[in-house]
């Protein structure tokens, strides 16, 4: 079912509904494709469906819980490797990485229930950032990478759309 953003919250509200509606077409462009179609390299950089979910669910920890002061699970982050967090390995699992989502999200959701919309935390480059500046930057991350998603579907086999019950194939 799709969430919509209501018409009559509050911002916070607002932005933390906006923000699920954009993580749960993150999910819905995975389902139906094979491990393979998961993984396949749709561009010349690599780019994959799955790489971008493991992308997100790194920043979900980072911005949100690494911002705030909450604790995460390890990240791929590699100041050696700009990627490192976009790259599926060999040895990680489709289920992994969903699940590793699913633990990002919901740790971020917790944060995002117990900070104030004004509330300031210190960003990994050291800036004092509010939960305001946070959601709205992760409000963009999302839909900008779900839409990517969206084009890589389109390319492995015809579906498109932005939520279920606007996709064709």
């Amino acid at each position: 079912m799709t969430r919509h953003v209501p018409y009559n919250a509050d911002e916070k509200q607002s932005m933390h509904v906006s923000l699920d509606r954009h993580r749960d077409v993150v999910v819905w462009k995975l389902r139906g494709l094979d491990d393979e179609q998961l993984r396949r390299p749709m561009t010349p950089s690599g780019t994959n469906l799955l790489g971008l979910v493991k992308h997100l669910a790194s920043v979900e920890y980072g911005w949100l819980c690494e911002t705030f002061g909450r604790e995460t699970e390890p990240l791929p982050f590699d100041e050696e490797d700009g990627d490192a967090d976009i790259r599926v390995l060999p040895h990680e699992t489709t289920e992994q990485i969903l699940a590793f989502y699913e633990r990002a999200r919901a740790a971020a959701d917790k944060v995002i229930e117990e900070v104030e919309i004004d509330g300031v935390g210190t960003a990994w480059h050291g800036a004092a950032v509010s939960m305001r500046w946070v959601l709205i930057h992760m409000i963009e991350e999302t839909a900008r990478h779900a839409g990517h998603m969206d084009i890589l579907r389109e390319l492995i086999d015809g579906a498109t759309g932005d939520h279920p019950e606007t996709a064709t194939a």
